[in-house]
């Protein structure tokens, strides 16, 4: 019986399947956010189209921006076409899974055809993800410092510490509880840290992957920033541009506590609220982040799929 079955399992197109698989799954998602789509089209026909398309441009540079990230969070030389197209892809798969795991588990396979072992492409995606939260906070930091009153937080900040204090404390004991209780996951751990570690520092010993990194790491959420501007622009939003900056980066930050696939409804919500704590109006609000999530993630959605799957196809990834 088992024999019969593998038979079947080799006779079956498996790497045809795995193909249409993005693409089915981004047009059931369409087809379930469908009104949401055509309500926050109907805003962008009225708008400024050379401020969309300002939107659009500054949105593709995002991808060169996370190349450049994944290229310096590794020692090998990532053929640059190939990475800018896997970071594509990557993007679609990152609206099909939650907390980023669609990206990740497919920069993992391109880092793997590329050479590198499991245990360093693991610690690639961990250093990337490292400059890329330490990129976002410090951006963050710096234009609160530069206008300190632009998001109405004294009301709010009370009443999120208890929250967010509580999840940390949980997550702590969680991750606690299961190093305790599964002891080869120990040293899998230990091997995983070491090996992360000596890479990270032969990585800061080289100057040209250092500034890519680093570098990466603040022009991506400034991009995705400036392109929530534009659309604000296009809208004609009458608030400061820094102010809509700030809501992003407050509203990204804050929707990265609840992981839903590619940030549907927590992203949303938060930059909502983010841009009405600035100063806008909750209507002009709700159009601006409908119009920004159009340009960012359901117009590359489709062709994003259809690369991930001539990238399966082709053993890119």
């Amino acid at each position: 019986m088992a024999t019969a079955q593998g038979n079947l399992l080799r006779g079956l197109p498996l790497r045809q399947i795995a193909c249409l698989v993005p693409i089915a799954a981004v047009s059931l998602w369409a087809a379930q956010h469908w009104q949401l789509i055509t309500a926050g089209g109907s805003q962008l026909l009225s708008a400024d189209q050379y401020w969309l398309l300002l939107a659009v441009t500054l949105t593709v540079l995002g991808w060169v921006a996370v190349s450049f990230t994944r290229q310096g969070a590794t020692l090998e030389h990532l053929p640059p076409l190939r990475l800018f197209v896997t970071q594509f892809a990557a993007g679609a798969a990152n609206h099909l899974l939650p907390a980023g795991l669609g990206a990740g588990t497919v920069n993992l396979r391109f880092l793997q055809r590329c050479g590198l072992s499991l245990p360093r492409s693991s610690a690639a995606l961990a250093l990337h993800m490292l400059a890329a939260g330490t990129g976002r906070a410090v951006l963050l930091l710096a234009l609160l410092a530069a206008s300190p009153h632009a998001l109405q937080l004294d009301g709010l900040l009370p009443h999120a510490a208890g929250p967010v204090l509580v999840a940390a404390g949980s997550l702590a004991c969680a991750v606690a509880l299961v190093l305790v209780a599964v002891r080869p996951l120990r040293g899998a751990i230990r091997t995983f840290v070491d090996t992360a570690l000596r890479d990270a520092r032969s990585v800061h010993t080289r100057p040209a992957r250092v500034l890519a990194l680093w570098g990466g790491a603040v022009a991506y959420p400034t991009l995705q920033a400036a392109g929530l501007v534009a659309v604000a622009m296009a809208l004609d939003v009458s608030i400061p541009a820094v102010h809509v900056g700030l809501a992003y980066l407050a509203g990204s930050t804050l929707a990265a506590v609840i992981p839903t696939p590619g940030g549907i409804g927590s992203v949303d919500a938060a930059l909502v609220i983010a841009l009405v704590m600035a100063g806008v109006s909750v209507a002009l609000a709700t159009s601006v982040v409908l119009g920004y999530r159009i340009i960012t993630v359901w117009l590359p959605l489709l062709p994003g799929a259809l690369v991930l799957g001539v990238l399966v196809r082709s053993k890119v990834i």
